[in-house]
């Protein structure tokens, strides 16, 4: 959400996107509204991407894209 941009239109509400993330934008009539819904489709665009197996893009050291590494049962 750090790089969340918000663009108020012509009729007075807001659009709002987040740079890398494609197709991800939203509209609220106010830029509270607009930031709120997109947190939440932030959220529901990471788990579907998880889902489908898509290329998610990395945000602060957070990459979503490794295979998770599994411990050893003698580790245990």
């Amino acid at each position: 959400m750090e790089r969340a941009s918000f663009k108020a239109l012509e009729d007075g509400s807001f659009a709002g996107r987040i740079p890398g993330c494609d197709g991800l934008v939203v509209f609220g009539e106010t830029e509270q509204e607009c930031s709120d819904r997109l947190r939440s489709t932030l959220e529901e665009w990471v788990v579907l991407g998880l889902k489908l197996g898509h290329q998610l893009p990395v945000f602060a050291g957070i990459d979503l894209n490794r295979e998770p590494a599994l411990e050893p049962v003698d580790s245990l």
